[in-house]
């Protein structure tokens, strides 16, 4: 026969987790009053956890009566296998009425397995509770939100299981009665042959409630990959995304993206609704959003009741296109702050624009470098403000967000490049071992160079690269050229022809000088 305990799983991973898990607890206290039972706040605790007893007066003082700790130094890693084989045999041993998760991707499956195994019901998404009869009643979304169900268990499970919603929860401090502590010793004895081969914590984003600008999407979308239309827009704009319920229950994005009266409630300057019906249980989530542009084909769609600016068409069609006008008109704006005035580095305020084009495109420091063909030192003076880049720069930063340069490129900043190029073909003929086969075409594609390396000697001492083709004939001794970590042994009168974006080097072998004709092309 079960207990009248109502346990909660506190979630330990960090503080947002465990915050979560509190007001599980204040549901569950509520609850348990109601049948003059008990709640239970579960705490799996690694060996080594120094904020330990600040969290179970936390659970004492948020209506756990009693505290169950168990210890173990498997519970560092958070994995479901090890964490659901320590559950399964304290339920086996306890009984309690029902054990409640606050739902994360991790209580999902934890709660999932637990509850197989005891051969008991697991209804999930709870939003709501209340009990008839001495049954609990769950309340959870139902068709993509539209209705709210009411689900409960069959009679002949001692324990049930629930994850819950718990974002719009109550937080209530409120103290159990008498908050015992009880330690409890289980034998893991773990067969797992699963091996955790790394882990790393998650980039942590801003806060939706706190976002200027969000992005939401719904299920008119249609797929994931409909969905990651949106995500795009949300990239280009520098704004957060977020998602009604069909998203989540298709898992296209996390739970912690929900919008609505079981989600969060937000209200940026901007925000875009895509694909969204207007169903009241979203709608209640940002009716106070400052400018609200919904984008939908059913012009009947009641989200364009609330909407400030409707867009009626499909959107798999229309989201590409104002993406890459949004992305045009951001490298119009950049390339415009970079051409006003090279001498007021620090007044543009350039670098934390190309710090948040790189941060909003999930762009690292590295693929920066590599899209641009600069150093990360480079990068780093960049978005310090330290340096103004050249147009150049922006130039093949469009590419590498696939932005058509002469979109946002005015005539002037395209005489710029034009000037730079011929600058640094000037810079390069006047090297002793450059010779120009190509007078006057400073200014062109196409050039061509006769290179001299003396004997036994690098052309430069590091590899170098740029963008476009290359094409390298030796006319005299014998040259190595190192294309990427792989090095080519040319002859005289042999050649090669590679994509110079590929980091290079040349290398006389010869006891005498090596010459070779090179032919650049430049986009």
């Amino acid at each position: 026969m079960g207990t009248n305990e109502f346990w909660v799983i506190c979630d330990l991973r960090n503080d947002h987790f465990f915050e979560l898990s509190l007001k599980v607890i204040s549901k569950a206290y509520e609850l348990s009053r109601l049948v003059s039972g008990k709640t239970a706040a579960i705490l799996f605790a690694p060996v080594h956890d120094n904020e330990l007893n600040k969290k179970i007066e936390r659970c004492i003082n948020h209506g756990g009566d009693l505290i169950y700790i168990i210890t173990n130094s498997a519970f560092d890693s958070y994995r479901a296998d090890i964490y659901s084989e320590a559950l399964f045999k304290l339920v086996l041993n306890k009984s309690p009425k029902i054990v409640m998760f606050s739902l994360s991707d991790f209580s999902k499956e934890l709660s999932a397995i637990v509850a197989r195994r005891n051969n008991s019901g697991l209804i999930a998404h709870c939003v709501d509770f209340k009990i008839k009869d001495e049954k609990i009643i769950a309340s959870c979304p139902s068709w993509g939100g539209e209705v709210m169900a009411e689900i409960t268990y069959s009679n002949n499970v001692s324990t049930s299981f629930a994850t819950v919603l718990s974002h719009e929860l109550k937080s209530v401090e409120v103290k159990g009665v008498p908050g015992t502590i009880q330690k409890i010793d289980i034998d893991l004895n773990l067969t797992s042959k699963i091996k955790l081969l790394s882990h790393d914590a998650e980039t942590k984003c801003h806060r939706l409630e706190d976002s200027e600008i969000v992005v939401v999407g719904g299920a008119g979308l249609g797929s994931l990959e409909g969905f990651g239309l949106a995500r795009d827009l949300s990239r280009s704009l520098g704004a957060e995304i977020a998602s009604t319920r069909p998203p989540i229950l298709n898992h296209w994005v996390e739970e912690e993206r929900l919008i609505g009266q079981t989600g969060k409630n937000i209200k940026p300057n901007l925000l875009f609704s895509i694909g969204t019906s207007g169903a009241i249980q979203y709608t209640a989530g940002i009716i106070g959003s400052k400018n609200i542009v919904a984008i939908n084909r059913d012009r009947n769609s009641p989200i364009f009741q609330i909407a400030d600016i409707g867009i009626v068409c499909d959107a798999k069609i229309f989201l590409p296109i104002l993406t890459n006008k949004i992305n045009e008109l951001t490298m119009r704006k950049l390339t415009t702050a970079i051409c006003q005035d090279k001498t007021s580095k620090l007044e543009h305020g350039i670098g934390a624009k190309i710090r948040k084009i790189r941060e909003s495109h999930n762009l690292t420091i590295e693929d920066l470098c590599q899209a641009t063909n600069q150093s990360p030192e480079f990068i780093n003076q960049v978005e310090n403000d330290e340096i103004i880049p050249s147009v150049g720069f922006v130039l093949r930063l469009s590419r590498a967000l696939k932005v058509d340069p002469s979109a946002f490129l005015r005539d002037e900043e395209k005489n710029m490049i034009r000037d730079q190029r011929i600058e640094a073909f000037t810079r390069r003929t006047k090297n002793y071992s450059y010779q120009t086969l190509t007078p006057g075409a400073a200014n062109e594609h196409l050039r061509a160079f006769m290179i001299a390396i003396e004997p036994m000697q690098s052309h430069k001492p590091v590899a170098y690269k740029h963008e476009g083709e290359e094409f390298i004939f030796v006319t005299e001794g014998d040259l190595e050229l190192t294309l990427g970590n792989k090095p080519h042994h040319l002859k005289q009168g042999e050649s090669i022809h590679f994509n110079s974006e590929i980091p290079h080097k040349l290398q006389s072998l010869s006891d005498a000088d090596t010459k070779c004709i090179v032919v650049l092309y430049t986009p």
